[in-house]
């Protein structure tokens, strides 16, 4: 009877981490970024949105949204991510690390497919040549 119980939790267990590793893998693309949607066809609309999603994302991406300092955004333009043609905002910011200081200021590109977030560019450099930043004051008052 111990026997047959611990295989049950053994095969549970078993279950549980794999449907975890399932779902977790459709969240990191290629080079680990965050990516939700892999592909959309056809032609991008804009993403009306972007502001509000972008800080619901971010309350969760940041380690500690709170006393975001220097925030500012670039209107989604069209750029080629992955060979596909989708919109991309880009945002600047310094946040706090995981010992309570501030980082440096980090640049990141955020593509969206069908007018939804899709995912976070980290290495955004050439993504986010030539952007026009604007203050970005909303983050700087996210909470948590």
């Amino acid at each position: 009877m111990r026997l047959k119980l611990q295989t049950m939790r053994a095969a549970l267990v078993a279950i549980a981490v794999g449907s975890a590793a399932t779902g977790l893998g459709a969240c990191s693309g290629p080079s680990g970024n965050v990516s939700f949607v892999e592909s959309a066809n056809g032609p991008q609309p804009f993403p009306t949105s972007y502001r509000t999603d972008l800080l619901a994302f971010l309350r969760t991406y940041l380690n500690d949204p709170v006393g975001v300092r220097g925030a500012s955004l670039a209107e989604p333009v069209q750029r080629s991510v992955g060979g596909n043609m989708r919109y991309v905002a880009c945002v600047r910011y310094a946040a706090k690390d995981f010992n309570g200081r501030y980082a440096p200021v980090q640049e990141r590109g955020i593509a969206f497919v069908d007018g939804r977030l899709d995912r976070v560019v980290d290495n955004s450099a050439e993504i986010c040549a030539g952007a026009t930043y604007q203050p970005f004051p909303e983050m700087e008052k996210m909470t948590r």
